[in-house]
């Protein structure tokens, strides 16, 4: 895959795409382990946030193949 994504003329690196990706997961995420509670048992819930977005981030990257 390479470095950069045209959206109409525009040239976008990968990796600012996947971020966008990976905050709105995070979010959903978030509002799900809100939902069921899960926080409850987390002790500084802006690291764990933090840590799960570049979780997603990071798998993301995986499954699409960016070699950033």
């Amino acid at each position: 895959m390479t470095g950069e994504i045209s959206i109409a003329g525009v040239y976008l690196p990968t990796l600012l795409l996947l971020s966008v990706a990976a905050v709105m997961l995070t979010g959903l995420t978030t509002r799900l382990l809100s939902f069921f509670g899960a926080y409850r048992v987390v002790t500084y819930r802006p690291l764990f946030d933090l840590a799960l977005f570049v979780i997603i981030l990071g798998l993301l990257s995986l499954f699409t193949g960016t070699s950033s």
